[in-house]
């Protein structure tokens, strides 16, 4: 089989492959600018970018917005020809604040999920104006079925008169938030959801016709190989998001600590946990874990402004505090995110013999 490049507008990857944004610490510019720099399109994660800036606790959003610019020139300094761009969650507070900022630092791309970019189109459209962009971003909405696809390809179409650069379907094996409710997560089994890809891509023709253009189409969620990648493409897909196997890299801009928890993690670590926001997630099962299920709820530090449906009174701990903590590779006291194959890691590799190893056939 074949690999093609992966054409995206004016922009094109060399390689099909799409690092997935990894929030809080672990997709930044040194992740991110790798994979771009090996042909791939790297993706930093907006979500709590700012961690490290030194009034992060005092203003959570300005060091944020700082942070956004930080990371991309680091990508972009790795990187200067590549693709890179961003993850921007559509329950962040301050998501539209946040698409404006990452369209100024000069993102080629924007991947969104965590509900539906319903307006994506309008902010990127003001924002590319603003700053006088002489490229538009690419705009990527995620969804996970054949409801959610057809929702945003008719908003989009009847609204903005457009349609996706590129649509990502992320399946329930991925890592992190996810979006299926519990029932659905028990619903899907690898064939059932198989025919779910099948319908959502029979939406996407239904728009590419009305377009007379196509709409790339990547598959996210459990692939961690060849024989994942290659599947991918027999079911139509054009190119691959891949989040998990780049955890364990060198790259990754994560402690080595938190790599090294995929890696000792076996398969029956890998659970799926309620957020403190109540979407469902997947992660390793961990001292952290076992607290939560035991006490119920955790002190927790000020609101660190993160998500918009989130109550500080009610939550069972601050889903910010333990991603910071798995960042920093504090792993006891950490929400560890992960894929359905993490505890596959069994030794950290470099960003190039990840990708070497999805791919079935050099380009």
């Amino acid at each position: 089989m074949k690999i093609e490049p992966l054409k995206l507008g004016e922009i094109t990857a060399k390689l099909p492959v799409i690092q997935g944004g990894m929030g809080v610490g672990i997709s930044l510019g040194g992740l991110a600018g790798a994979v771009a720099k090996e042909g791939g399109i790297g993706i930093i994660s907006a979500a709590q970018i700012g961690y490290r800036e030194p009034d992060f606790d005092r203003d959570p959003k300005a060091a944020n917005l700082r942070a956004i610019t930080t990371e991309y020139e680091k990508a972009r300094k790795i990187s200067p020809d590549g693709v890179i761009g961003f993850n921007l969650m559509v329950a962040m507070k301050f998501y539209e604040d946040y698409v404006r900022e990452v369209i100024k630092a000069g993102a080629d791309l924007i991947i969104s999920g965590a509900g539906l970019p319903m307006d994506l189109p309008r902010i990127a459209k003001k924002a590319e104006t603003e700053y006088k962009r002489d490229r538009k971003v690419l705009l990527a909405p995620i969804v996970s079925t054949e409801k959610s696809a057809r929702v945003i390809l008719r908003y989009w179409d009847r609204k903005y008169q457009r349609i996706p650069d590129l649509l990502v379907i992320e399946g329930p094996l991925a890592g992190g938030h996810l979006g299926f409710t519990k029932n659905q997560l028990e619903h899907f089994g690898k064939d059932s959801y198989e025919e779910e890809i099948r319908n959502i891509l029979e939406a996407v023709r239904e728009f590419e016709e009305k377009y007379g253009r196509k709409i790339p189409v990547a598959l996210a969620g459990g692939i961690e190989g060849k024989e994942q990648v290659k599947r991918a493409f027999e079911l139509g897909a054009d190119a691959v998001q891949v989040a998990t196997r780049f955890v364990t890299t060198e790259e990754c801009d994560a402690d080595i600590r938190y790599k090294e928890a995929y890696i000792k993690a076996e398969k029956e670590d890998i659970i799926i946990v309620k957020s403190p926001v109540g979407m469902p997630g997947r992660a390793i099962r961990n001292a952290f874990m076992e607290r939560v299920i035991k006490e119920g709820k955790i002190p927790h530090s000020p609101c660190h402004q993160c998500l918009h449906s989130c109550n500080p009174k009610e939550i069972p701990y601050c889903i910010t505090d333990a991603l910071i903590n798995a960042a920093k590779g504090e792993t006891e006291q950490a929400l560890l995110f992960c894929g359905a194959y993490a505890y596959k890691a069994k030794r950290i590799e470099t960003v190039k013999e990840v990708i070497a190893s999805l791919l079935p056939e050099p380009v």
